[in-house]
């Protein structure tokens, strides 16, 4: 277990500096979950029930229509994949996830980790930080997906997720940066 712990570890030293005795009595209370290629994580309409951790593999993050999905996110490295805004205030979130690799996950039932927040204050902040850096985030994809054609997104990827494109199907990018395959194929051949 202390070998699936280490990149929780070293993402809490960076990410979030908080009091050790809560950290180590969190990084108790998560189990290990091997989940394989093509397995629902979380479908839209459900509440989230456990905050889980992505130690491995690769999570699209998308919402479904009955005629289309669309990619809004994501997950290649080592971070939280939780939706907290439905993990925290018991709402049905509007997000599906699937693996697009098999993946490996730590994750903590949801009334574990309240338990745990009410024990220590360094929880609260976990929170909060957490939050702020959501909000962010999707404003920072808002104004990109409103203020930015496909050519100008794609470039950003290769610039700041070069990893997205090297273990992420092409037709999954498509559908992040909003374009059809045969779109996004003129786009790669048009920047290379």
């Amino acid at each position: 277990m202390q070998s699936e712990l280490s990149q929780i570890q070293a993402f809490f030293k960076t990410e979030y500096p908080l009091n050790q005795n809560g950290l180590n009595e969190l990084f108790g209370l998560f189990k290990v979950e091997k989940v394989a290629k093509g397995e629902t994580l979380l479908v839209a309409n459900t509440t989230e029930n456990y905050l889980r951790f992505l130690n491995s593999g690769v999570v699209r993050e998308y919402y479904a229509t009955p005629d289309k999905e669309t990619n809004i996110n994501f997950y290649a490295e080592p971070q939280f994949i939780t939706d907290l805004s439905s993990f925290i205030n018991d709402t049905a979130t509007n997000k599906n996830q699937e693996c697009i690799t098999e993946v490996e996950l730590l994750a903590v039932e949801k009334n574990a980790f309240r338990d745990l927040l009410d024990k220590y204050e360094c929880g609260k902040s976990f929170i909060e930080i957490s939050f702020q850096r959501l909000l962010k985030q999707k404003e920072f994809f808002e104004y990109n997906r409103i203020t930015k054609t496909p050519d100008e997104l794609y470039k950003e990827l290769i610039i700041y997720r070069p990893n997205w494109l090297d273990n992420i199907p092409q037709y999954h990018i498509a559908s992040y940066l909003n374009v059809t395959p045969e779109t996004l194929s003129r786009i790669r051949k048009r920047i290379s």
